[in-house]
This record gives structure tokens, C-alpha cells and sequence, in this order.
């Protein structure tokens, strides 16, 4: 990978934790028959409910949850939801914020939980909800009137093709409604369910969460697990500045272990597709130069390593973090990779 428009700084240390991820295999739908049964009155397992859904949710609902003590509700609520606001407004990144229970909510808590000292079991608890309760002063939402720019430089599609995307002139936006749920850091079905019938056109009023504010502070080391899928950020004191969640590389593109150094940054890079040096897009097999743009291939960031062709870098997916790997990089939200 070899983005373009460099901004060089000063040296920060990077470590890449070597822990292996190991995944059990799911047992087959198909089982053993039982003694004295034929082979075709086998018995597959019921298969468990597909976790609940919202319909629609309100900015009351989400101000007004609390917790019961029993952990969040599975699937999707307006308590998560809140959870997750309080999270990124702490550093703790939840990713998105869509008010879905799942494996990024979970490695955010856990995050917390350790640099709270607590145990880090990754449930919500008592403790965890105290602590969360100092950042709960200022609203969770806000109502956003849509302006005309909120609608400019978007285009049709993002075509998957690497060879379309260098035909084009912007890996931009392709709706207002994507375009604001990055700015709010929410998942675009989560923003849509937030103002049902709303149009995002310029003009109209639409309620929306409250991001929390970029931190500001200087970073000499930067730690991603992989176990735990999490970039932790330290300054020079040992106290851990912003957390993460990540995608890292996949087993056949791994993400390099042990130390290395970031050499420089590139905000709104171009991309460098070199099938010779990376690996192979479809059928492309001639170099290739994609411009910029949120939905390029590194997003709208470039944080570059030591390790050649090695870097952390934004997503045009945010909601896709724990659901998909990596060519080796370490994929961040684009909000998170431009504030790191």
C-alpha cells in the first residue's frame, strides 16, 4: 500500500502484540445418528433467534435509559446505544455507535474496564455505569439542520473494482445520509431509525448523537492487540490517551509482529495499487493510482510504518470493524484514524 501526500513528524514507537487469535470451528448442522434410528431422521439444532432490531428509536429513549443491573439488553437498544456514547466521550472508542450489543461494545467495555482497574470481563456492570455517569453530563443528542455543503461532492457509487475506482476523481460520500453519520460516528441505519421519514436534504432539521470532542494530546506509543482487536495510544507517562477498536490482518495477509515506528502521516491520501508488491484486486494487473476520499481504500487517513507497505488507516466500512479482515494493515474508523 503506497498512499500519497505525506505529512513527516516526529518518530512514535509501535508494537504489534504477536498473540494468536485462535477460532474454534462451529460444530456441523448434521449430527450422529442415535442408535437404532436411520441416518435420514437425523437431528439438525435449532437454530438461535436472530438478536431484535429496532423499529425506530427516539433521543428521549436514548437520554432517558438506564441500567438495571442485569448487563445490556441483547440485539439493539436505546441503553447500548447510550453505552456507547458514553464510551467515546471517555476515549474509548465504540466504533459506531447503532445500539447493537456485540463485539465492538464489548472490547470498548472491556478497554475501560482495564484502564479502570477493574476486571475485565467486557459485561456492563455497576462499576462500569458509575464511572460512565461522569461523562453524562451534556446532552447524548442534538438536532443538526442539514446545509447545502452537507449535499456537495458526493458521488453515485463506489465501484469495488480498483480499476473503476482510478477512473474516477473522488472516492467521496455517495448520500448525505452516509456523510453524517461518519461525522456523528453512528452507523447509517442506526441515524436513519433516529429520524424516521426523514428525506437528508438540505433545509431539514434531523436529530443526531453527540460525538465526543477530538482528543488532544501527545502519543510516543501505540499498542494493537490482536487478540482483543484494540489500538491503545499512550503519552510519554505510560497513561493510555484513546482506545481503539480494529481490524487487523487476516491469516493469509497477517499484520507484522514485534516493534516498529511510525514514519509518517497522510490525511486524504491517494492509493497506490501495485499488484507486483501487494496483493491481487480481481483482475487488475497493472499498477494503479485511486484518489481520495473516505471511501478509497485506506479511507481518508494513512499512518505509515516502518514495516514496508504496512500502516494503519481508515475505512470506508466503520460498521464493518469485528465483521471483516484486512490485507495485513490495521484498519481503523476514519474518525478514529484521523484523531490518532
Amino acid at each position: 500500500m503506497f498512499p500519497t501526500r505525506f505529512r513527516r513528524g516526529a518518530f512514535l514507537r509501535f508494537a504489534l502484540m504477536a498473540t494468536t487469535l485462535a477460532i474454534p470451528l462451529s460444530p456441523g448442522w448434521a449430527q450422529a445418528a442415535p442408535s437404532g434410528t436411520s441416518a435420514a431422521t437425523t437431528i439438525a439444532p435449532t437454530a438461535p433467534p436472530r438478536p431484535k432490531a429496532l423499529v425506530s428509536i427516539t433521543p428521549a429513549e436514548i437520554e432517558q435509559a438506564t441500567y438495571d443491573g442485569t448487563g445490556l439488553p441483547p440485539g439493539q437498544s436505546a441503553l447500548t446505544a447510550k453505552v456507547q456514547i458514553l464510551l467515546d466521550r471517555s476515549g474509548i472508542s465504540p466504533g459506531v455507535v447503532d445500539g447493537w450489543r456485540g463485539g465492538m461494545s464489548e472490547s470498548a467495555i472491556k478497554a475501560f474496564q482495564r484502564r479502570a482497574g477493574l476486571p475485565m470481563t467486557g459485561r456492563m456492570d455497576h462499576a462500569v455505569w458509575e464511572l460512565l455517569q461522569g461523562y453524562a453530563g451534556p446532552p447524548l443528542t442534538m438536532e443538526y439542520t442539514i446545509v447545502e455543503k452537507d449535499a456537495t461532492g458526493l458521488v453515485d457509487r463506489i465501484p469495488p473494482d480498483y480499476a473503476e475506482k482510478a477512473a474516477m476523481t473522488s472516492q467521496g460520500y455517495t448520500s448525505v445520509l452516509e456523510r453524517l453519520a461518519e461525522r456523528f460516528h453512528m452507523d447509517e441505519k442506526f441515524l436513519a431509525k433516529l429520524n424516521p421519514g426523514a428525506s437528508f436534504q438540505p433545509g431539514e432539521t434531523i436529530h443526531v448523537t453527540v460525538p465526543a470532542k477530538p482528543i488532544r494530546a501527545t502519543v510516543t506509543r501505540i499498542i494493537v492487540d490482536k487478540e482483543t482487536r484494540r489500538v491503545a495510544a499512550y503519552d510519554a507517562r505510560g497513561n493510555m490517551v484513546a482506545d481503539y477498536p480494529a481490524t487487523v490482518g487476516s491469516s493469509d495477509t497477517p499484520s507484522p509482529h514485534g516493534n516498529h515506528v511510525v514514519d509518517a502521516v497522510a490525511l486524504n491520501p491517494t492509493y497506490t495499487y501495485n499488484p507486483h508488491r501487494n496483493f491481487k484486486q480481481g483482475q487488475n494487473d497493472r499498477v494503479l493510482i485511486i484518489p481520495p476520499g473516505p471511501n478509497g481504500p485506506v479511507g481518508n487517513v494513512w499512518i505509515d510504518l516502518s514495516e514496508p507497505t504496512y500502516g494503519i488507516h481508515g475505512t470506508a466500512t466503520p460498521s464493518q470493524l469485528f465483521l471483516s479482515q484486512s490485507h495485513g494493515c490495521v484498519r481503523l474508523t476514519n474518525w478514529d484514524a484521523w484523531e490518532l
